[in-house]
């Protein structure tokens, strides 16, 4: 006997798994802030001394890394969700999307030249 089954078609299962980054990403974000204000006040305070001595660390500079990429992928997932959500039309959807991970990359690269580019 052949039974049929009917075929749910559903979305692409980006619910829990974005659940679960935005979290964490803010996890880190929170982590990262408390991390820098205790430093900046274990330096000596909140003035252009302390930051100047915080930035001499390369841990620090590797914990902004890290804080500036959780930051950017906490706006992709925002950023995506809103648009699946409301711009309907395929095709300008995918334009903005497109708009906005050329930022964020712009971003990164950016962060990066900050954190580590040449000083004078």
């Amino acid at each position: 006997m052949v039974t049929r089954t009917q075929r749910h078609v559903v979305g692409a299962h980006y619910g829990l798994r974005d659940w679960i980054a935005q979290r964490i990403t803010a996890v880190v974000m929170i982590l990262y802030t408390l991390v820098a204000l205790f430093a900046l006040a274990w330096q000596g305070g909140f003035d252009h001394a302390g930051w100047k001595a915080l930035w001499a660390h390369g841990a620090f500079r590797l914990a902004t890394f890290l804080f500036a990429i959780a930051l950017l992928w906490h706006a992709w997932v925002g950023v995506r969700n809103i648009t699946m959500d409301y711009i309907k039309p395929v095709g300008v959807r995918l334009v903005v999307q497109g708009a906005v991970i050329c930022a964020l990359v712009f971003y990164t690269g950016w962060t990066i030249q900050v954190l580590w580019g040449v000083r004078a």
